[in-house]
């Protein structure tokens, strides 16, 4: 008789009615008809424990019918030091998540299992450590590759070495892993980004160890620590004005010569950026049916996936690009953005030149497979030099393809354009649109001075 079934059904989280004083959350379902129930302080964490068990069900994996949890949470719960229960975690969200959130989970327990042990004797360099980490323990689908020398003694060495998983309580530890997420392979201070970043995914890994009962509660929240300040919103220096962003268009032409047609191939990819305001892995996966370019007026582009560069090590088809649905959207869903006259000229004279590949994308790279970020990010480098002068080439103006998006988003508010709107067009919240953005919204400083002097009456 088999001990694992697939017939599972997940309830509400409901809250628990017998504890009057300190309130508590119980999540239920059932196992093959049997009921099973796990309670919790809080309803952030009842509900991420009842995501865990509907995202198991999704991925089609087998339920343990002792345990009532699906295998991936059955070996996280079995886990008894800090490097078993992370491959555990590891093998929980490996399946549901984005090429790149692979990578930056993998890169940040790279760095804080190394951290995690009783002692250093014997530690191998970090180096080594990391690469072990990161290319033959981590990622699921690369632990059974044949393992160099040095990279076996590596993980000998901190399997024999990682801290029971009770250990992650103690404050001096936690202390620890999070100075050495701050450091990088140099042993200088990573940037607030990156240590933002890597803490995020350590928390994220503590609350899983919270709901499996291996700790009491996220030790992370106990400790007094000064608050890591990342800059939320687009640094006004960045943004290209009207005039700047055609010149660096039009730079972009003379970028390879005509030999390779490398730049003027690219001149309208990054025109869907600066007028469309789309990321750039929007538009490297954008299609000639997606485009609506009348031969006169407005036109629109209907965006419904996107294409990031993540690495071969990350993706599911083994290729460098992961193609997904659009960001911050439900799967399959889709996103409107009327394009002006002057982008519908530049994507038909684009199409007329050029083509398109075989599936119908209008930026191929020149052998007609995926562009590649490095590609446009060449041509873009080159193409500043010769549309700034020096002193702005060595600024953060328009220092990045993405910052095409910033001022097309910027472009639009200062032109009056509704929030509302905007951030439709762009994929963003309102909320998040005005945060990005606040520093960028220009041209209404007078007029707000005016309102204010007016309210304020004559006082002569």
């Amino acid at each position: 008789m088999t001990d694992k079934t697939y017939k599972v059904r997940v309830w509400a989280v409901v809250r628990n009615q017998s504890s009057k004083k300190k309130p508590s959350f119980v999540v239920r379902w059932t196992v093959a008809g049997e009921p099973q129930s796990a309670t919790f302080g809080t309803k952030g964490l009842a509900d991420r424990f009842r995501g865990r068990l509907i995202r198991a069900t999704e991925d089609g994996e087998a339920f343990d019918l002792e345990s009532g949890l699906p295998e991936s949470m059955q070996k996280a719960k079995q886990a008894t030091s800090a490097l078993t229960f992370a491959l555990a975690y590891m093998d929980m969200k490996w399946p549901g998540a984005a090429a790149k959130s692979r990578d930056s989970m993998t890169d940040a327990l790279a760095t804080a299992l190394p951290a995690l042990v009783k002692d250093s004797d014997g530690r191998p360099d970090v180096v080594t450590l990391r690469r072990a980490l990161r290319l033959f323990v981590l990622p699921p689908t690369r632990r059974k590759l044949p393992r160099p020398g040095d990279v076996t003694k590596a993980v000998a060495w901190l399997e024999k070495r990682s801290l029971p998983i009770k250990g992650l309580a103690d404050a001096k530890t936690v202390h620890g892993v999070l100075d050495a997420l701050g450091l990088k392979l140099d042993g200088t201070a990573a940037g607030a980004e990156t240590l933002r970043r890597k803490r995020s995914v350590l928390y994220n890994l503590l609350d899983y160890a919270v709901e499996l009962e291996h700790l009491p509660v996220n030790p992370i929240d106990k400790l007094k620590r000064k608050r890591v300040m990342v800059a939320s919103s687009v640094d006004r220096r960045s943004v290209a004005n009207p005039v700047q962003a055609r010149e660096l268009l039009a730079a972009v032409t003379y970028v390879g010569g005509h030999k390779r047609a490398g730049g003027r191939r690219l001149r309208a990819f990054f025109a869907v950026l600066y007028y469309a305001g789309t990321r750039p892995a929007e538009a490297v996966n954008l299609r000639r049916a997606d485009c609506v370019l009348p031969t006169s007026g407005w036109g629109s582009l209907t965006l419904h996936t996107t294409r990031p560069a993540a690495g071969k090590t990350w993706t599911d088809n083994g290729q460098a690009h992961d193609e997904r649905g659009l960001k911050q959207r439900a799967d399959k869903d889709t996103r409107h953005v009327p394009i002006p006259p002057q982008l519908v000229a530049i994507l038909l004279a684009h199409i007329e030149e050029f083509g398109t590949a075989k599936d119908g994308r209008l930026f191929p790279s020149e052998r007609r497979g995926v562009l590649a970020s490095s590609t446009y990010s060449r041509v873009w480098k080159e193409a500043r030099t010769l549309a700034l002068t020096e002193e702005q080439v060595s600024s953060p103006l328009a220092a990045r393809p993405y910052d095409l998006r910033h001022a097309c988003a910027s472009l639009w508010l200062n032109s009056g354009v509704p929030a509302t709107e905007v951030a439709e067009r762009l994929g963003h919240s309102v909320d998040v649109l005005l945060k990005i953005y606040a520093k960028c919204i220009d041209g209404q400083r007078d007029l707000i001075n005016q309102r204010i002097s007016d309210g304020l009456g004559d006082e002569s």
